[in-house]
């Protein structure tokens, strides 16, 4: 048995429920506030953090300037030589000192934290050579083969990237984002013959095909533009203090990892695919007092796309995001769409969403082609400044309802959240056949919005103390 066949035993928790098949169903009231099918037990929340298992590191530092590393010029190989040295010596922290080191990829190894100290910046090398050979990574919910990431551990334990420092990716309308291609959201640059789509689309006929990871070689021509930092199947990770910005694809990406802590970090990135921080079929999440000005999703939760994600069988669990602010950004706090795995007990509370340019606050979306079971779903204390949707759950994501695998959502708790002003409250929608269930909106306060929006084909909604322009939602008329 391979490590990777190893990791998709160790992490699976248990079978994912199938779709239960009935009618279309949408009334207020049904479950009362307190009648939440797994308890809405906030305590489980704290357990979770709890749980989560700790970096420690011993108090050693390799300073890459003692490898030959000098401001301005390129730091990679002083990088690596100091990498090497902390985790042969044991572990400690691998220091970035004040300046700005030019550099390729990173890649970490078991017990080494990368700190970068105040006034420290890794700029990483826009040149896509740089990122070869090609590592095992995921795109979009699907394996490959592709560029390496900018930071990158694989099978690693005890790993950290700390620090008041900057990983700078240096994408721009010019570099790495035009790759993205034509766009209805488009503001970087057309360059002819850089466009990810027929390398996307090859992609997922070979997931759909069940071609192995061998036959799945990306990288040059294929313009999959590659996260900044990305742990593949490692144990405890901290991402703590530093700021990430203008990364190529996803800034954050844990992917099948198990006890990970996002803290204090800022994320500021325009691009196409700017996610924030999207664990992946991971275990034991924290994500807090997180910064995210993005130019997608801030925080969105995924366990694999399609025939991969039900392959491995690998749901995101026992998650917690708290305290964290979102800015600009498709969404806040959303689940999915790469969600074939499912995801399970996620808790949102005290978070702040406010910009023009926040799509929605909090987001559910899947699609007949992707699935998924995604439940005990919990939001509380959210407040929210200008945002356009405040609720959305969507089963008709991208490809719609084109496929034979039914999403099903169930067990999910929106509470004591407070709105400023939204163009619409509620976009909500289940499959006839198939409703949503279980959904409670409890003091829900919306104090300025242009449309009430859609609730419909959903089992069992409770809405209590729900007001939208000053006045009781639903009406009672």
């Amino acid at each position: 048995m391979n490590k990777l066949e190893m990791t998709r035993r160790r992490m699976l928790q248990g079978a994912v429920a199938g779709a239960l098949g009935s009618s279309a169903l949408v009334r207020a009231g049904g479950l009362a506030a307190s009648d939440s099918v797994a308890g809405g037990d906030w305590r489980r929340a704290q357990s979770i953090r709890d749980s989560i298992a700790q970096t420690s590191f011993p108090a050693r530092d390799f300073v890459i300037t003692e490898y030959g590393a000098k401001p301005g010029a390129d730091a990679s190989d002083a990088l690596a030589k100091a990498i090497a040295a902390c985790h042969e010596a044991g572990g400690g922290r691998v220091v970035v000192p004040a300046g700005v080191f030019p550099c390729g990829p990173v890649h970490l190894k078991s017990n080494v934290n990368l700190h970068l100290q105040e006034g420290a910046e890794l700029s990483f090398d826009t040149d896509a050579e740089r990122y070869l050979p090609l590592v095992h990574s995921r795109w979009e919910g699907m394996e490959l083969l592709n560029y390496s990431p900018m930071v990158y551990a694989k099978g690693a334990e005890n790993i950290a990237v700390t620090g008041q420092g900057v990983l700078n990716g240096n994408a721009d309308n010019s570099t790495w984002w035009p790759w993205k291609g034509p766009h209805k959201e488009q503001h970087w640059d057309l360059i002819d013959d850089q466009d990810q789509a027929p390398a996307r689309d090859r992609l997922t006929a070979q997931v759909a095909a069940g071609a192995p990871l061998s036959e799945r070689r990306y990288g040059p021509g294929s313009w999959l533009r590659p996260p900044l930092l990305q742990t593949y199947d490692c144990r405890r990770v901290l991402v703590e203090g530093v700021t990430i910005k203008d990364s190529p694809f996803w800034l954050v990406h844990p992917v099948l990892c198990e006890d990970v802590t996002v803290r204090g970090i800022t994320c500021s990135s325009h691009g196409p695919n700017s996610d924030g921080c999207n664990p992946e079929s991971c275990n034991r999440v924290l994500i807090e007092h997180c910064t995210f000005d993005t130019g997608d999703d801030c925080i969105a939760i995924k366990s694999g796309r399609n025939a991969d994600g039900r392959s491995f069988a690998v749901p995101s669990q026992n998650i917690v995001v708290a305290d964290c602010i979102m800015r600009a950004g498709h969404g806040g706090v959303v689940i999915g769409s790469e969600i074939s795995g499912g995801v399970r007990h996620v808790y949102a509370e005290r978070c702040e969403m406010s910009s023009p340019e926040l799509e929605r606050a909090l987001r559910i979306k899947t699609n007949s082609v992707r699935g998924g079971v995604l439940e005990h779903i919990y939001y509380r204390d959210i407040t929210i400044g200008v945002v356009k949707d405040v609720l959305v759950i969507n089963y008709y994501y991208e490809e719609g309802d084109a496929g034979e695998f039914d999403p099903l959502v169930r067990d999910v708790e929106v509470r004591d959240v407070s709105v400023k002003q939204a163009q619409r409250v509620f976009q909500v929608s289940g499959f006839p056949r198939n409703p949503i269930r279980d959904l409670r909106v409890i003091n829900l306060k919306v104090s300025e919005a242009g449309d009430d929006g859609l609730l419909e084909h959903v089992r069992d909604l409770a809405l209590e103390g729900v007001s939208i322009n000053g006045k009781a939602y639903p009406s009672g008329d």
